[in-house]
């Protein structure tokens, strides 16, 4: 094993040792009150049957757990031609729609080390050469320097194409592709304007486009499931239907409210979208998004239709043919029901997937107007077409902002417009808006739970998350009584906060709690008569 502070990314191509180990010691401190010592559960080996059959080399943990060892000398040749077949399409496709972005930080880096800073993962994980963001990038480039360059095929080593490459290399290359959120905050501090998540997601569509090698539950039980059902998470039609009728009853039940959710109205003013895995883990967010619009007087419908119920797009994050198709469905069903525009609800990748590759995918009369909620719900705040009574919040809260709205389409003021208003005692990460760190659940992690890799999430991916929030409640971490809520208006993040939020125990210690926008907003609502969110009326 190789001392992290002496790996090289020509170390990429060594034999089966694990080439680093994390070290508790070296992690990032965290606030109190877990700068103690058995605060945090502790880091733990590999099984011996993982290593056998997975690509456990890398640092010890398995991300890509369809990615499996060849059982001979020619599954393997064919496994690194494959690899170098699509990593040379990825430079001539003229169908590879990043291609000049791709390009430009491929050939450009100054390796100035800028990045380095802004990146979570190598900050959390104590510096730690492998999560350094140029450091994929870097292997990369010897790669192609060593077989699509003359100068790399005659003088090899010499020119820096000194990389052996085999299936450990390919495989760890893949691995590594899935230790980066792809948030683009190093992007962001680049004096250059390079993206390093380009790189990794290019790699990460070769290993799926080219090879058929991409997460289980991104792929197969993720997009493969929504395109056959209409939903990710396996929801048909009539159970969606039932659902539905369900959270009626519940509404008139928990908030005496008679709410019909309109399903399938033509000729609404909005579809609103949402992640399908709210109905099943948070169904109290389409309900919040129900009693707003219904008390705003809003004319909205939702879709019962295929791919019409969920806003998910794992594509984008892995494999653009999938996306493409996933995206153009559910424009078809905007469409179809003749809506003026599509709203999509709080989830973070979604709001990517249709509002920049969604709309450069879909063109002419087949495109239907895509929004993002937040300035909506800002707007009934703001025009006072809501009731409210901002003492019903009168608790700490903290926002934390998903990527792919501040720093991938400038969503930064609607969301914190709101708090501010309805709640008194709001307080801001640091830092925050454009700055503020992914959640450590972006890029597909939030669902990846394959393995041993919910443990790398949440000690190192979500670490940086996690110090965030108990800085922002630093005072009130003692007061156990008084509810701390992190406001997180995304699915995939509040995914990532609950399991770092159960992984340290925050809740059951501290009174952590976490939840999106519109639940706080439906909450201050002075004809809501009871509190909206259980934990108020413990």
């Amino acid at each position: 094993m190789i001392n992290q502070k002496d790996l090289r990314p020509k170390d990429m191509g060594r034999s089966e040792e694990q080439l680093v180990k994390l070290d508790p010691e070296q992690l990032m401190p965290l606030f109190p009150p877990y700068d103690k010592p058995g605060m945090e559960p502790p880091l733990t080996d590999p099984k011996p049957a993982w290593k056998e059959k997975f690509c456990t080399s890398l640092d010890g943990y398995v991300g890509l757990d369809t990615l499996t060892r060849p059982k001979t000398k020619e599954e393997e040749d064919e496994f690194v031609r494959k690899f170098l077949k699509g990593l040379e399409k990825s430079f001539s496709d003229a169908n590879n729609g990043i291609l000049e972005p791709f390009l430009l930080s491929f050939e450009y880096c100054a390796k100035c080390d800028t990045c380095s800073a802004a990146c979570h993962i190598y900050k959390a994980s104590g510096n730690n050469e492998l999560y350094r963001p140029i450091f994929r990038s870097e292997v990369l480039r010897k790669i192609v320097k060593k077989y699509f360059t003359t100068s790399g095929k005659l003088f090899g080593r010499s020119v820096g194409a000194d990389i052996d490459v085999n299936w450990e290399t390919i495989a760890r290359l893949g691995e590594l592709a899935y230790r980066c959120n792809l948030c683009r905050r190093c992007a962001q501090t680049c004096p250059l304007g390079l993206d390093n998540s380009i790189l990794a997601k290019e790699i990460r569509k070769i290993f799926s486009q080219e090879m058929g090698i991409a997460p289980l539950p991104l792929h197969t039980k993720g997009t493969m499931l929504q395109i056959k059902t209409g939903s990710s998470t396996g929801v048909t039609k009539p159970a969606f239907l039932d659902t539905i009728e369900f959270l009626e009853e519940d509404i008139e039940e928990k908030f005496g409210l008679k709410i019909k959710f309109p399903m399938d109205k033509k000729g609404a003013d909005i579809l609103l979208i949402h992640n399908a895995g709210e109905y099943m883990a948070w169904p109290e967010n389409p309900i919040a998004f129900a009693i707003l619009f219904e008390e705003a007087g809003l004319n909205w419908t939702l879709s019962s239709e295929i791919a019409g119920y969920d806003n998910v797009n794992y594509g984008i994050w892995y494999d653009d043919f999938q996306a493409k198709t996933l995206a153009t469905m559910q424009m078809k069903v905007a469409k179809d029901l003749g809506v003026n525009r599509i709203v999509i609800a709080e989830c973070g990748h979604a709001h990517k997937a249709a509002m920049i590759v969604g709309d450069r995918i879909v063109n002419g009369d087949a495109k239907v107007p895509v929004e993002s909620c937040l300035p909506l719900l800002w707007d009934l705040v703001e025009s006072k077409r809501l009731k409210l009574d901002y003492s019903k919040n009168n608790f700490p809260v903290t926002l934390h902002d998903p990527c792919n709205y501040v720093r991938g389409m400038g969503i930064v003021e609607p969301q914190r417009n709101v708090l501010k208003v309805i709640c008194p005692q709001f307080r801001e990460m640091t830092p925050h808006g454009v700055d503020n760190y992914c959640c450590g659940g972006g890029g597909g992690f939030a669902i990846t739970n394959s393995l041993n890799f919910s443990e790398w999430r949440n000690k190192v991916s979500s670490r940086m998350k996690f110090n965030q929030i108990l800085g922002a409640f630093q005072g009130s971490m003692d007061d156990v009584c008084t509810p701390k809520y992190v406001c997180a208006p995304c699915s995939n993040c509040k995914g990532a906060i609950r399991d770092i939020l159960e992984f340290y125990e925050a809740t059951s210690k501290f009174n952590v709690q976490y939840g999106g926008l519109v639940e706080l907003m439906v909450n201050a609502l002075i004809s809501m008569k009871k509190p909206f969110m259980e934990f108020l009326e413990e």
